[in-house]
């Protein structure tokens, strides 16, 4: 029996209401999969913050926990555990304001057992170690040599730890009447890899996906599929060995919250606390810092031009960002740490793009293309959303300590030449940039087939994102270094076809983008002319004067990456439909409130558009919702309203319902058949917010990803 159910057997626990009886969500049908094939090492993700309370306590401890009670998919086994673990944090986890009730509790009782942070150090001058808690405050506490063998991390950083203390008091003012009885590091001790492997290859790569993201805590259905593997690229620190990882974008997005709560490996340290005795050695003592014991070292607020920084610092953490090893004087000595850097930008991505580059917010010593040559991958922390409230998943998920030790070991395997059956990159890419792609490519690979099985178009996804980041970080250096040589990204399909990658934010902002590279060829931006034509959507120029266009407009195919912003009705549909008197839009999905919502922005635009002494017929030819009454009634009220609405600016709106439609499109009585992928439905989830300008600006929303072709007739 564990050493903490032992002091929790007694009956009346039991009846202890853990308030969350009503609350329980009906098990979707990916979570009755992940409970049948991760029996027991699940847990339902919404039972952290039931518990936690006014714990200040890391997600990987509480879940540590619930693993132990409350791993189950039976309601009963659930609400036991829940109560067992609420016990316990109350019993045994120490807040500091209550730190001397503790130390009485352990006079009183001679042993107690507690949870908290532990911290060893080396007392030379006794040649013994000392323990220091945290949040219990008593230091000088004499741990075992056998005991910081087994848990060499006790001596950087701290980890959580379950203790049994005892007390016993001397008239030796010298001895500390504090003796740690007992140690046990909350982390999982082993794990089976072959049964882990087997239940991989019962989930589609999808469904993987979403386990992987309900782990992290998140509700996948809010997340487009662009977003999920942005998520899993913060995972690669876990996984890949002396990867080096940055993200920079506004507050609130979760960027450090992997790195603080997700595993018992990783480590996070304000960017304004690193020292080299502190990261690397210290060479007073000769201890070696936290590379030396941790998977992961991430840097909080990293981000800041005037923060001042050791230029030792600096050089020591390029040498080994990029040789994985650092001196000691004359000893040089290697370590497997990753390193993580996250911080906050102030401006928009056009406005660093236009002024400076996407690097900016770095500190001055920071901002320096030897530096940032090393660097594996740049996450675009501006196309995550801030973190709402129901973005929390409410389904089953890994225990974390579980998903850290998987991660863990698959360290040791490289997936880097997977890719190569079927593509090879371009040989314009340098050594380091190809080190970059295939760090990146191994670690997505390890965390989504670790079995090794996935298809030439699943390799090609994750080739093409670890291409991306790694675009990103070298073309912000061109920007910065114009000795640097430019680079080009992409890869060749066994067949000689040729594959080139671009970023995201390049086909957004391509006359800031490119500024200091070339300009990107039509295939990529949909465009007939050069860069300066084809930001978003554009629509074509003007004269000011006689409204006469001056440019035929596109006629033809264009693609849309999901993320992508800068996209509105406006500028993709609106100079198509200028003049028309009669619109059709085929359209199956327009049942739900932001469906129709988007029928209303365009609503809106023909409206500000059209002489108000003409008239438009907008037809739509819909399906009605078959997910029954109430929904049906819902989706008429919301079209008689738009109807309505459309009457006051003289657009007077029809609807028909056609069971057998399946295609997307709009057709003008000017010759114009618009070819629509998603219909109307391809921006991604907007809270309606007065304060939130996408909820205002549909420019400023996301985008699912898409396709649009433009047909005259």
């Amino acid at each position: 029996m564990n050493q903490l159910s032992a002091d929790h057997e007694s009956g009346e626990l039991l009846s202890v209401s853990t308030g969350f009886e009503e609350l329980v969500p009906a098990q979707s049908a990916l979570d009755q999969k992940i409970n049948a094939h991760f029996a027991g090492l699940v847990v339902r993700k919404d039972l952290v913050k039931a518990v936690k309370g006014n714990a200040i306590v890391p997600t990987y401890v509480l879940e540590y926990l619930l693993g132990q009670y409350a791993a189950s998919d039976d309601e009963a086994t659930i609400q036991s555990g829940i109560t067992t673990v609420r016990k316990i944090l109350a019993d045994h986890y120490v807040h500091r304001n209550q730190a001397e009730l503790v130390k009485s509790t352990i006079r009183e009782r001679g042993r107690y057992k507690v949870i908290d942070r532990v911290t060893v150090s080396l007392n030379e001058k006794d040649d013994v170690y000392e323990a220091e808690f945290s949040n219990l405050g008593i230091k000088q506490v004499l741990v075992e040599p056998a005991t910081v063998k087994a848990h060499p991390k006790l001596l950087v950083g701290g980890v959580w730890c379950i203790c049994d203390i005892e007390y016993m008091h001397t008239d030796n003012a010298r001895v500390v009447p504090w003796i740690l009885g007992s140690i046990k590091p909350i982390q999982l001790s082993s794990f089976d890899v072959e049964s882990f492997m087997a239940a991989r290859r019962a989930f589609s790569t999808d469904e993987w996906i979403d386990l992987i993201i309900q782990s992290i805590g998140f509700n996948p259905e809010l997340f487009g599929r662009r977003a999920k593997l942005l998520q899993l690229v913060r995972l690669i620190p876990f996984v890949e060995r002396n990867y080096n990882l940055v993200e920079l974008g506004p507050k609130g997005t979760g960027k450090s919250h992997i790195f603080s709560e997700f595993s018992p490996h990783g480590m996070l340290i304000s960017g304004g606390e690193v020292t080299v005795a502190k990261l690397f050695v210290n060479n007073a003592n000769g201890r070696i810092g936290l590379v030396g014991y941790w998977d992961v070292v991430a840097f909080d607020e990293f981000a800041g031009k005037k923060k001042r920084t050791d230029k030792s610092l600096v050089d020591i953490m390029k040498n080994y960002m990029a040789n994985k090893s650092f001196s000691r004087g004359v000893e040089t000595l290697g370590a497997e740490a990753s390193m993580v850097f996250v911080g906050n930008t102030s401006h928009t991505v056009p406005y660093m793009l236009k002024h400076s580059d996407l690097f900016d917010e770095l500190p001055e010593s920071y901002h320096d293309s030897a530096y940032l040559d090393r660097l594996h991958f740049y996450i675009p922390g501006w196309e995550f959303d801030a973190i709402r409230g129901e973005m929390f998943s409410e389904g089953y998920g890994f225990v974390v300590d579980y998903i850290a030790e998987v991660l863990k070991s698959m360290r040791d395997s490289d997936y880097s030449d997977r890719y190569q059956e079927y593509f090879t990159l371009s040989t314009d890419i340098s050594t380091r940039d190809r080190d970059g792609i295939h760090k990146t490519f191994s670690g997505l690979m390890k965390i989504l087939y670790p079995h090794g099985e996935a298809t030439q178009d699943e390799i090609r996804e994750v080739l093409t994102l670890a291409i991306e980041g790694r675009k990103r970080v070298k073309d912000q250096i061109l920007r910065i270094d114009s000795t640097m040589a430019d680079v080009k990204f992409g890869f060749f399909e066994k067949s000689g076809n040729w594959i080139e990658v671009t970023t995201l934010e390049e086909r957004e902002y391509p006359d800031y983008y490119n500024q200091r590279t070339r300009k990107l060829p039509a295939e990529i931006t949909g465009s007939v002319e050069s860069a300066d034509e084809v930001a978003v959507g554009a629509a074509p120029k003007t004269d000011s004067d006689t409204g006469e266009v001056d440019k035929p407009l596109f006629e033809g195919h264009r693609e849309f990456q999901e993320n992508q912003r800068g996209v509105s009705f406006e500028n993709l549909l609106l100079p198509y439909l200028k003049g028309a008197t009669e619109i059709t839009i085929t359209d199956g999905y327009v049942r739900q409130f932001h469906q129709a919502r988007n029928l209303m922005d365009l609503i809106e635009c023909l409206a500000v558009a059209k002489d108000p002494g003409d008239e438009i017929t907008l037809k739509l030819i819909t399906v009605e919702s078959t997910d029954g009454e109430d929904k049906l009634f819902k989706q008429l009220e919301f079209l008689g309203k738009v109807k309505d609405a459309a009457s006051t600016a003289g657009i007077k709106f029809q609807v028909s319902f056609d069971p057998k439609i399946h295609d997307r499109s709009i057709v003008t009585d000017t010759g114009w058949r618009i070819i629509l992928g998603r219909g109307l439905d391809f921006y991604q989830y907007v809270a309606s917010d007065t304060f939130d300008l996408a909820a205002r600006i549909p420019a400023m929303r996301q985008v699912k990803a898409f396709s649009i072709t433009y047909l005259r007739a």
